[in-house]
């Protein structure tokens, strides 16, 4: 090797940094001398025709040798290298789209072109997660008009594939959250299928939240499938349950949610732009959709709900989608189960028709499954909801929800985790506040969504009228760690849930 060429041996170092690519070299590697390399350095990487833009760690350890260069897995498996391959390496030419970052910074308007370059770099793997924190937060607290965010939407649905299903109604839903439990998407999938219509639904894994429906859906069936595996189960059945990461569909949303994730950040704009994009890459022309309103909701103020829905309308319009847009209750969670193997039991109590199956659940679903049905022409308007009610009673939709589950690979029933609390009331009285935000942080420190079966099961709702050491809810956790953190949590918080 010559031993002042950026030419480095790659050696395997098994090191799991998430999506973000990150090079080990020495500090006393020449490239790094030559180069002025320092800790932190943007740099690209080469093998052959491959490339990518990685943050340099040095490592001042014998874990490499000076001609020795490691990657994090991520980074590796982008840039398909073997051991003992050689890999170039060389500075980062200037990212030219950082320049409307900077701009968008200081509240500039950004056009078309300009959400272009930003989502193209993104999607190359070009910006670091700073670069990435700064966009994010430079879109945050209302600082795009509708222009910028339809100019986002539609550059987040060029970014990557587009399915086309050669259908002239092609339905979809999604909820814009904040209401822990709300699992209403697999059963509308499952009644709208049974009933004829196309529904590919392809959702995201949790955000800020203790489950998302892909989590949820993991629990029974796979949920990473190709575009290619999603067109044969739609072609199928009708309808599917997926993870949209894997899809490549708007896949700068996928990077962008994980960032959002880190910062607790949900950016109107960005919101409506990954919502959207999604439903318009996945080839939908029929979306409804959810806003819960509620004081401790994402949503907290019909004034709030009826901004988003005009922006939504306008938006969804200017990308070529009919929307519907229904506001509902969002004061407290749905369901009775928190958690994605607690939701997914509710899903599987109300798709049997169980005599205990959660009356806010159904009623949900009923509700937004007539109003798709309705919204798609198919069915009159004001039969939707009893349209919906008859496919889901009489069995049909639990046989398709089934079907698709197996289309996809599998059905497995869910399983509680093994540890286990109850709360209970320490008086008598009637259940006036249960804070979302609150008894979500309790199901994500019991270990949810990454413990499939942690959460939270709920035994009241709110008006219910209890009496003292009566069950409040159970917090399931699969370690003791997870159960204590949790508990400890709910100690010091005695919001959680209001009696009086």
């Amino acid at each position: 090797m010559e031993q002042h060429s950026n030419i480095l041996k790659y050696k395997h170092l098994g090191i799991y940094t998430h999506n973000e690519n990150v090079v080990y070299m020495r500090e006393d590697c020449h490239v790094c001398i030559s180069e002025g390399f320092e800790a932190l350095t943007r740099i690209r990487v080469s093998k052959a025709m491959y490339s990518i833009v990685a943050s340099l760690n040095v490592i001042n350890s014998d874990i490499l040798l000076p001609n020795e260069i490691g990657l994090s897995d991520a980074a590796a498996k982008k840039l398909r290298v073997s051991e003992n391959d050689t890999l170039y390496i060389s500075h980062l030419e200037p990212i030219e789209s950082l320049s409307h970052v900077r701009a968008k910074i200081y509240n500039q308007k950004l056009n078309y072109s300009a959400y272009k370059e930003i989502i193209t770099d993104i999607v190359e793997g070009d910006y670091s997660n700073i670069h990435l924190s700064a966009f994010i937060t430079a879109c945050a607290g209302d600082r795009m008009d509708i222009d910028e965010i339809s100019n986002l939407t539609k550059a987040m649905i060029a970014s990557g594939k587009q399915l086309n299903w050669n259908k002239k109604i092609v339905v979809d839903k999604h909820c814009i959250g904040g209401l822990p439990g709300n699992r209403t998407t697999p059963l509308i999938v499952a009644i709208v299928a049974a009933y004829g219509l196309t529904m590919p639904k392809t959702s995201s894994r949790a955000i800020t939240s203790p489950a998302g429906t892909a989590d949820t859906m993991e629990v029974m069936t796979n949920v990473t499938l190709s575009s290619v595996e999603i067109k044969t189960v739609v072609e199928k059945e009708g309808g599917c349950f997926v993870w949209g990461g894997t899809a490549q569909l708007s896949p700068a949303d996928d990077v962008l949610i994980k960032i959002e994730k880190a910062l607790d950040i949900d950016s109107e704009g960005q919101l409506i732009a990954s919502v959207l994009s999604k439903k318009a890459a996945a080839g939908s022309t029929h979306v409804v959709i959810d806003i819960p309103v509620g004081e401790t909701a994402k949503v907290r103020s019909m004034e709030m709900a009826q901004k988003l829905k005009n922006h939504i309308e306008t938006v969804g319009t200017a990308v070529g989608l009919h929307i519907k847009v229904v506001i509902t209750d969002g004061t407290q969670p749905v369901g009775r189960g928190i958690g994605p193997s607690l939701e997914a039991f509710d899903i599987l109590s109300v798709l049997k028709n169980e005599d205990n199956a959660p009356r806010d659940l159904k009623e949900r679903v009923l509700l937004l499954a007539g109003e798709l049905l309705e919204l798609s022409g198919k069915v009159m308007k004001g039969k939707g909801a009893a349209t919906a009610k008859q496919l889901l009673e009489s069995g049909k939709a639990f046989e398709k929800f089934l079907a698709i589950c197996r289309a996809q690979g599998r059905f497995t029933n869910p399983v509680l985790a093994p540890y286990k609390v109850e709360i209970k009331a320490k008086r008598s009285g009637t259940v006036q506040l249960i804070n979302n935000r609150k008894i979500a942080k309790l199901a994500k420190l019991s270990g949810a969504p990454q413990s499939k079966s942690a959460g939270i099961l709920l035994n009241v709702h709110l008006g219910d009228k209890v009496d003292q050491d009566q069950l409040l809810y159970t917090v399931f956790a699969e370690s003791q760690g997870e159960l204590h953190y949790a508990l400890e949590y709910e100690n010091n918080h005695n919001d959680i849930l209001t009696l009086v």
